[in-house]
Formats: structure tokens, C-alpha cells, sequence
């Protein structure tokens, strides 16, 4: 079982998170997720995260969840820190879950249960975190608060902060005062990284945000690097220009194609040379004419 500073060390850092890549089919394209990891880490990755959202979990079985972890686990084969992700399952199916992925070799589990408003007490959001904490290394996910006040979920975190000393990191999706309250009360004992963007990253920096997850370490590695050696050397006029140039335009871009922006960061994945473009049915796919909108975007700032 890793511990608390190898985890601090792994996550502080652009993190990719597998956008699970599909056969035109809808099967998982186990080859595309070999190569997709092999990529990120050529690309000098510490980590590879699953995450229900980015992993498309909504439209996998439970089996296919258990199958694409183990192939992750074993493919990465310790050249990486591996964080598993659980799909929104009661407190028993994810203490078993958990157990699952610390047998077949993963390294920390995320979990979120569904954000259902008014649903949870203190009390019971703790216990479910604990149930993995159990088996695991946990990171707790802050998505699921956005449903609750502030306090709520900070009461929670102090909670499990209280009742477990197994390794625990938090990804925060929430942004804003949220991630500030909870760098500041966290990050002495607990990495964290933004979800999301580099922007996210920044806003959080000063409080203690350690990494983040990173669309650019699996298709362009280089603005990635561009964006951290600017932060590691407290040069934050040049990050805030890769954000500027690259970020932003980017994901500002991608929402305006049919499907959104994961349907343009599969796109960017084909352009890349690292998957194919295709998700699952009912998600849809960009068209060739979009394809080719997507790569002068691209071009246009001589990624591609």
C-alpha cells in the first residue's frame, strides 16, 4: 500500500484521466486503452485515473467497470500510480469493489455516490467513505457536495479525516470557495488535485492544490509541461498565457461541436494518434466534417 508522500508525489502533477476509448461497435477498445496509457506515461505521467464521468461509467455494466480496471492495473504494471474509479453503488457494493481493486493490484479508488439532494446525513456519507477506506487508499471526489451546502461537505471530509488514517486524497470538482476552504483545511495531511482544467488548478494553487486532471497529457504532453514548469517555477504569467492559448480555447471550442466537449476530446484522441473517435451509443460521435473543423483548430496553433 502506497504511502501518504509517494501519493502526494504521484498526483502533483498534470494527471490524465482515461477517456474510455470504443470500437465503432460500442465494444471497448482494449488495444486503444493499452496504447492510450502507454502514451500518457511516454508522455511523463505518474498516474493513471479512471473516473466515472471521463470513463463513461454511465453507459459500462458492472462487469465492464471490473474488466477495464484489471486491464488498466495490469497494463500500467507499476509504471504508475494507479487510482480506479466505482460506479454510483450503495455503501456494501462499493466496500466490495474496493476490495476487488486492491486485489488485483490498483492503488487507490475514487468514489462518488449519486448526488441525490438531501439524501445523505453526515453520518452516512462518513460511513460509506470508511467502507472503502477499509480495503484501500481512498480519494474522495467533491462532486457529490454540489448537492449541499459548503459546510456539509467540509463536516464530512473533517469527518473521515477524524476516523481513518488510511492514504486519502480528494479530486475537487467544485472550483471556487468550496476548493479553497478545502485545500486549506486538507492539504497539510491529504493531496489534491482540480478536475477539470488549468484554470481550475490555478484558482486553487495558493491554497494548496497539489496537481490536476489533464485533457493535453493524452493527446499534446508538451502543453501540459509548458503549463507545469511555469507553475514550478512560480512563473505564473506563462502559465496563465498556456491557459490563454491552449486551455481556454480549447474547451471553448470543443462545446460547440455536436456531442460537446468529450465528444471533441475523443476527436482530439483520433487526431493524436492515440484512439479512435467513437463513443457509445447514445453518445455521439463526431462526423468527418467535424473531424476536420476539429483538426484546424488544431493546426491553427501548431499542435497538429
Amino acid at each position: 500500500m502506497l504511502d501518504a508522500q509517494a501519493v502526494r508525489q504521484a498526483l502533483t502533477s498534470p494527471v490524465p484521466s482515461i477517456f474510455t476509448p470504443f470500437c465503432r461497435d460500442g465494444a471497448i477498445d482494449y488495444d486503444a486503452v493499452r496504447n492510450y496509457i502507454d502514451f500518457s506515461i511516454a508522455g511523463g505521467s505518474r498516474s493513471i485515473i479512471l473516473t466515472y464521468g471521463d470513463s463513461h461509467y454511465g453507459v459500462l455494466d458492472d462487469e465492464e467497470v471490473g474488466q477495464l480496471t484489471r486491464a488498466v492495473v495490469e497494463h500500467t504494471a507499476g509504471r504508475a500510480m494507479v487510482v480506479a474509479a466505482a460506479r454510483c453503488w450503495g455503501t456494501t457494493k462499493v466496500g466490495e469493489f474496493a476490495k476487488y481493486v486492491r486485489e488485483i493490484g490498483g492503488d487507490m479508488l475514487m468514489v462518488r455516490p449519486f448526488p441525490w439532494p438531501g439524501s445523505y446525513t453526515v453520518e452516512t456519507m462518513a460511513e460509506y467513505y470508511l467502507a472503502v477506506a477499509d480495503s484501500i487508499p481512498l480519494m474522495i471526489v467533491t462532486s457529490v457536495f454540489g448537492q449541499y451546502s459548503t459546510k456539509f461537505g467540509l463536516d464530512v471530509i473533517k469527518r473521515v479525516m477524524q476516523a481513518t488514517k488510511a492514504v486519502v486524497a480528494v479530486k475537487d470538482d467544485l472550483c471556487g470557495e468550496f476548493a479553497r476552504k478545502l485545500c486549506l483545511l486538507v492539504h497539510d495531511r491529504w493531496p489534491v488535485i482540480a478536475g477539470g482544467q488549468k484554470q481550475n488548478h490555478l484558482n486553487a494553487l495558493p491554497y494548496g492544490c497539489d496537481g490536476y486532471l489533464s485533457v493535453f497529457s493524452s493527446i499534446k504532453p508538451r502543453v501540459a509541461h509548458d503549463y507545469w514548469n511555469a507553475v514550478q517555477a512560480g512563473n505564473l504569467a506563462d502559465a496563465k498565457d498556456v491557459i490563454a492559448r491552449y486551455d481556454m480555447p480549447f474547451f471553448d471550442f470543443a462545446r460547440t461541436l455536436t456531442g460537446g466537449y468529450d465528444a471533441g476530446i475523443h476527436g482530439a484522441l483520433e487526431l493524436f494518434g492515440v484512439a479512435k473517435r467513437w463513443r457509445r451509443k447514445p453518445n455521439y460521435s463526431l462526423n468527418d466534417e467535424e473531424m476536420e473543423r476539429l483538426a484546424e483548430f488544431f493546426k491553427e496553433r501548431s499542435l497538429l
